[in-house]
């Protein structure tokens, strides 16, 4: 029997709830290193570029360093909950603890539709590296109202990783992808 999205998605959360925090640490490091120098690759060209990161969830990859790394350099923003979807705003502090425990900067009037590179968590991927989210189609529903696709990380802690198609038309696609044993490119 073939997986479904949903039986994939729970199979992966699983997955991740059993790494050890020893385990986690290191398999962050390794994330956090490896994301660092993709954004590094990629900004070389770039002097200023805006990139959308995401602030970690305690079963997401920590990528709360390299954030901060590139905070000094370029322009970052972070997901700001609307509705069923959410716009970005600039990365500020304080954050606060919002809808699904999640960490946001402050809300902002500016409309940002345009950005270079995004990074997304994900639960899981299948053969088209498309993403499995966690179920409620925020970013799903984001890239769309963005001007031009930006370059996109997916950003996962532990692989979990399907040679099935299982993911829907609409389900957004990554350019690369990083877990902390596991690193696939779709462009060369």
């Amino acid at each position: 029997m073939s997986p479904t999205k949903t039986t994939f998605r729970k199979k992966c959360l699983e997955t991740n709830k059993k790494v050890s925090l020893q385990n986690r640490l290191y398999k962050n490091y390794r994330v956090n290193k490896e994301l660092k120098r993709v954004l590094e690759s990629l900004l070389k060209k770039k002097k200023r570029a805006k990139i959308l990161f995401y602030y970690p969830l305690p079963n997401e990859a920590d990528i709360r360093k390299t954030l901060h790394f590139f905070r000094k350099k370029q322009q970052i923003f972070l997901p700001f909950m609307e509705g069923k979807s959410f716009k970005m705003v600039p990365f500020r502090l304080p954050l606060k603890r919002k809808r699904f425990g999640i960490m946001e900067a402050g809300n902002s009037l500016r409309i940002i539709n345009k950005i270079d590179i995004a990074i997304v968590p994900v639960v899981g991927i299948d053969k088209n590296l498309q993403r499995v989210g966690f179920g409620k189609g925020m970013y799903d529903r984001f890239f769309p109202t963005l001007k031009k696709r930006p370059f996109t990380i997916f950003v996962q802690l532990e692989p979990c990783i399907t040679n099935k198609e299982i993911c829907d038309a609409y389900d957004i696609t990554a350019d690369y992808y990083i877990s902390s044993r596991k690193i696939i490119s779709r462009r060369q």
